[in-house]
């Protein structure tokens, strides 16, 4: 079923290709860096991940709102994204759970959308030309102002946008829920709720901080760990980050996801590098080196640790945990003279897949050990 309205819109991207389709969710014109996810469920749960923060997501699969949306599935407080593509928008959705449209939840919070374009030949081009700056308008603004408006939109290397989405206050996730064996605290770069979830049925009280919490804070003695969390942007750009991670490194142990994995990295000296097109989506095929089996991950990250970087760092041997199998990228290290490791995608999914949820159990694993030696 198409949307309501019968309103055009466009997709105009940075190397000039338009794609012509029509307006769902809210009118107007939005700009951001085109990116494509390939999961065939869980659009809500992407739409309000904050690392999806400055981007416009293009599903790839061709039916999108089916089955509506509810005030439960969701990674953060709001929607993040900063415009939708879809193939095809199902405005009839059929599901026990659902509460309104994925219309009505983009009018919400006034999110642009763009369907009935052709998001295959899109994908196609951002995999050859890689991800680039888009903008959606359903003004009837020239083809020339639209190119302007993309030349003035800064590019996404070089960003920081944690302190976007990061939290103002400190606060205790589940506070109804506070009696687990250990208490962590969470450094928030953008982290998903789901994370949270993960951590708390692992076994852990969360004290969630701001991005730029001083690490003092963090080394006190009633946290026995730390999260780096996910989160968008470039990661050397979130250059306090970097520095305040230096402060906690071999004091307590760290457990970084994503964004929180390339900081440590950088923080222990090593590089990182913008992907071609970035990897988003619930079915990316990651090698566990420790035991030769293969995790279906789910993953949103449009930067990567150099691995070259990595060789012969000063002060921490490191070893890599879990290899991308579709383009060799580094997806965990594991650095045990500062009982540290981290993974680059996201073993807490929302919704799918489950395959790395054991790595919260590491984490636990990780402290008692840490606890052990300083005990021994």
């Amino acid at each position: 079923m198409k949307a309501d309205n019968d309103q055009k819109a466009v997709l105009m991207l940075g190397d000039g290709t338009v794609f012509e389709g029509k307006s769902f969710g809210c009118r107007g014109e939005v700009a951001g860096e085109v990116v494509f996810n390939t999961s065939m469920t869980g659009y809500q749960e992407i739409l309000t991940d904050p690392s999806y923060c400055e981007q416009i997501v293009t599903m790839t699969y061709p039916q999108i709102g089916n089955y509506g949306v509810n005030s439960r599935d969701v990674e953060s407080s709001k929607v993040q994204v900063k415009g939708f593509i879809v193939r095809e928008y199902m405005d009839h959705y059929s599901s026990w759970r659902a509460e309104k449209s994925l219309q009505e939840y983009l009018q919400d919070y006034g999110i642009i959308g763009i369907c009935e374009i052709d998001t295959r030949q899109l994908t196609r081009h951002i995999r050859e030309e890689g991800a680039m700056k888009g903008i959606i308008s359903t003004a009837a603004a020239g083809r020339k102002e639209l190119k302007k408006k993309l030349e003035d939109f800064p590019d996404m290397a070089g960003r920081d946008l944690v302190d976007l989405v990061t939290c103002r206050d400190t606060y205790i996730f589940n506070p109804a829920k506070t009696d687990h064996k250990y208490t962590i605290a969470a450094y928030d770069f953008g982290i998903k709720t789901n994370i949270l979830r993960c951590l708390d049925n692992a076994g852990f009280n969360i004290a969630v901080m701001p991005a730029r919490t001083d690490p003092e804070r963090l080394l006190s003695d009633e946290y026995s760990g730390i999260l780096l969390s996910n989160g968008p942007g470039d990661p050397a750009a979130v250059t306090y980050a970097v520095e305040n991670i230096k402060k906690l490194i071999g004091k307590k142990p760290i457990f970084g996801i994503c964004l929180g994995h390339q900081l440590l990295a950088l923080a222990l000296g090593a590089r990182t590098y913008k992907l071609k097109f970035g990897h988003h989506g619930a079915n990316h095929p990651v090698m566990n080196m420790e035991n030769g089996e293969v995790e279906v991950t789910t993953q949103n990250h449009g930067f990567s640790v150099d691995i070259e970087s990595l060789r012969g760092i000063e002060g921490a041997s490191n070893r890599v945990t879990h290899i991308n199998l579709n383009d060799r990228t580094i997806e965990g290290l594991y650095y045990p003279e500062i009982s540290a490791f981290t993974v680059q995608h996201h073993p807490e999914a929302g919704p799918g897949p489950h395959d790395s949820r054991y790595i919260f159990r590491r984490f636990s694993e990780l402290i008692d050990n840490f606890n052990a030696q300083i005990e021994g």
